[in-house]
């Protein structure tokens, strides 16, 4: 059934026919005045057209088709198997269930039997967002509820739509916001029910989050694993943090979580052993939760042994040095180098000692850590070519940097070449002897710094604290103004201020892909009273392993890879660094160095990387994490022999969330706009009912609006320039 359409007003129809009987007379005198010409007949006849369809165009026609169906209607019932139905509040006879055992339970008595028995209509039962049987790191598709996409697909699949019952807890997570299916639904006059499945409140519950291990720890550093716990209890919560290997416990930490927040912390582990690591994060249960199970996160963490290059410049050999330079030299994990330049006599030797400071690309970039100590730009100690090589290797290579000043003040001459960019705080240059005091000082921790790795003695952070008020102080310190925008300060002097604030001693900073550290006191050592290398060392070295860490993410021999972010989810850009080396062991320039990435589903594709100005040897590129799961990397230098393989664990943001209280606002506003009803599980018979005395769905009407559609439009446009054109070649005036 079809038929024409015309909505405008009497007064359009009269002026549109004035029109077509003014155009029509108009045409009849050209054609007289020009002798009755067959050409302009024709012409005129073209022009009459023209104008009778525009004005019909004007009357703002529509041709419509009314489809009746002959097939039988359908309702459709949408359950939702998503992992947040697993949640438990659903209370059932004496027992808390889950949102899904309620499902099940509707599902086994046939629920929609009234709907088939009582009315002659098919009802169609569909299950979405049911999660896969594969392990959640295998998994290269993200996880989560996308109801427009539900309720899109229903509308474009089913052919006599009547009603849509949804029973869902709600929580829509990908995906467009479902009000534009509902939209599509409301213009079809099909109403889409709800049935509420859960609570509007969260379920009294603790939940390990998330856990973000790094990608591998050295052995013999300080490892921090970084966890996120949510607390739905109504009191706050004194428990204990777990790290365990099997049964072993590894590691622990007494914790308070507060009452219905979340809480971000770390935990520290050393390693006693070198592999791979399956490890579980976990606190106990407690009474009153109402879930037992999801207090822990599994994760993988490999553990090696990487020998790391140290450099260590100075200029005379101060406490501060012969302590640090002897601990670096026992430890098993360092190849030690010092250099001590002293401006008025020649340098020293002896073992781990150079001559001279390595002043090339080729022998500075085996470095993993440079020390600067009291040691500055000038005759006998280094040029400014020297201080340009350590810039380099440090923002390039991802070198760490730490500046330690002494008394002499030769630090301030660093200031005069381009490593002053590279310094994390603002010195006085007025005092370039530094600070010295009467009366014993000490290191205050920053906020950050209670928390920071670098700063720990001790897992816990109260402990740690206390440790930190006993260490020995210092009667010296450098003379600084402020911090540097975008330094992070850990400690500041505790007894001297400006008008910036407290006098940051102790701070770091990024620097290109390495880390600058300054210490602002020469008096470290003096930590060691009483207890040796227990702090002092400590400290020093897992300093240096932090600094060094990137570089060691993946490696072979002539070549080095370095990616970030470490711990990278699916959506993020993954920049990738590869340090290349000649035949020769030189840095590679103008090398050819490809390298392809393997998806998780298996598909691969290549890599292009440029070679970043400098010298270096530095070769980077970068890619897009479209899918979770493990990324196999291979780079190459073909031309040198030089090749690496690596993974990337990239992981799939969790947004389907155990505990959550429901989302009925979302399926009330469906509801409403649809012109159904959204209700909780109780009225499940009662929406049934409703349900089946909806009347016959209304034929389909197909509306084909000719005044604004554009091929009709051209249309005219055409019949209007071929009279026009025509006009001008038959001499028309």
């Amino acid at each position: 059934m079809s038929h024409w359409s015309l909505t405008a007003s009497i007064f359009s129809i009269l002026t549109s026919v004035g029109v077509v009987m003014l155009s029509s007379w108009l045409s009849w005198n050209i054609w007289n005045r020009n002798g009755r010409r067959r050409t302009v007949a024709i012409l005129e006849l073209l022009r009459t057209v023209a104008v009778i369809l525009l004005a019909f165009t004007l009357l703002e026609p529509e041709f419509i088709r009314r489809i009746i169906r002959t097939e039988q209607p359908q309702i459709s019932i949408l359950n939702d198997y998503s992992e947040s139905m697993l949640t438990r509040d659903i209370v059932s006879t004496n027992e808390i269930i889950s949102r899904k055992k309620w499902l099940d339970d509707q599902n086994k008595n046939e629920f929609w039997n009234p709907l088939e028995v009582d009315s002659n209509v098919q009802v169609d039962i569909n299950s979405f967002a049911v999660p896969s049987n594969t392990n959640t790191l295998d998994k290269s598709e993200e996880i989560g509820t996308d109801l427009n996409a539900i309720l899109s697909s229903e509308l474009d699949q089913k052919k006599n739509l009547k009603a849509v019952l949804l029973l869902s807890d709600g929580d829509w997570n990908l995906g467009p916001s479902p009000i534009s299916a509902a939209t599509r639904y409301r213009d079809r006059e099909i109403p889409i029910y709800s049935i509420v499945t859960g609570q509007d409140q969260p379920i009294a519950d603790l939940s390990m989050e998330e856990v973000t291990a790094p990608a591998y720890g050295l052995f013999g550093e300080q490892i921090s694993i970084p966890y996120t716990i949510q607390s739905h209890l109504e009191r706050d919560v004194s428990t204990e943090v777990r790290l365990m290997n099997g049964k072993e416990i590894l590691t622990s930490k007494k914790i308070t979580l507060p009452a219905k927040n979340r809480f971000r912390d770390s935990i520290m582990w050393y390693p006693s052993k070198v592999g791979e690591f399956d490890l579980k994060l976990e606190f106990p249960v407690e009474k009153d939760e109402a879930l037992k199970d999801n207090n822990f996160a599994k994760f993988n963490i490999g553990v090696r042994v990487v020998k790391l290059n140290i450099l260590v410049v100075d200029s005379q050999p101060r406490w501060e040095y012969r302590f640090l330079r002897n601990a670096l030299a026992r430890d098993p994990g360092v190849d030690l180098n010092c250099v001590l330049l002293h401006p008025k006599i020649s340098s020293g030797g002896g073992r781990d000692y150079l001559s001279s400071f390595p002043g090339s690309r080729e022998m500075l970039s085996r470095y993993d850590v440079i020390f600067l100590g009291d040691i500055g730009i000038g005759e006998n100690q280094l040029s400014k070519k020297d201080a340009k090589l350590i810039k380099g290797l440090v923002e390039q290579q991802g070198s760490g940097l730490i500046f330690m000043p002494g008394r002499r003040g030769n630090h301030l001459s660093l200031m005069n070449s381009e490593l002053k960019d590279l310094m994390p705080v603002v010195l006085n240059e007025d005092k370039p002897k530094g600070i010295g005091l009467n009366n014993e000082s000490a290191l205050t921790l920053s906020t950050l710094g209670r928390r920071h790795l670098l700063t720990r003695f001790d897992g816990d952070e109260i402990t740690n604290d206390q440790i930190w008020k006993m260490l020995p102080g210092f009667y010296w310190s450098a003379a600084v103004t402020k911090s540097r925008p975008g330094t992070e300060v850990l400690a500041v002097h505790s007894e001297l201020r400006n008008q910036f604030g407290r006098i940051p001693l102790l701070a770091i900073r990024n620097a290109g892909l390495g880390k600058v550290l300054f210490m602002g006191t020469d008096s470290a050592w003096r930590w060691r009273r009483g207890v040796e290398d227990k702090f002092h060392y400590r400290f020093w070295s897992q300093i240096a392993r932090w600094m060094a860490h990137k570089r060691h993410l993946a490696e072979k021999e002539g070549i080095r890879l370095s990616f970030s972010p470490e711990t990278p989810k699916v959506g993020d850009r993954i920049f990738l660094q590869a340090t290349v080396l000649d035949k020769a062991g030189f840095p590679l320039e103008d090398g050819n160095v490809n390298g392809e990435f393997l998806y998780p589903k298996g598909v691969d594709e290549s890599l292009n990387l440029s070679e970043i100005k400098g010298g270096w040897g530095v070769y980077s590129t970068e890619f897009s994490a479209k899918e979770g799961g493990v990324y196999k990397i291979k780079i190459e230098a073909p031309d040198q022999d030089r090749k690496l393989e690596t993974k990337i664990n990239v992981s799939m943001p969790k947004r389907e969330k155990l505990g959550r209280p429901v989302n009925r606002s979302i399926l009330k506003e469906i509801a409403s706009i649809t012109g159904g009803e959204s209700a909780n599980i109780d009225d499940l018979e009662k929406i049934i009912k409703k349900i089946l005395v909806l009347p016959e769905p209304n034929p389909v009407e197909l509306r084909t609006l000719l005044w604004s559609n554009p091929w009709w439009g051209g249309f005219i446009l055409l019949l209007l320039v071929a009279y026009w054109t025509g006009r001008k070649l038959v001499g028309l005036v």
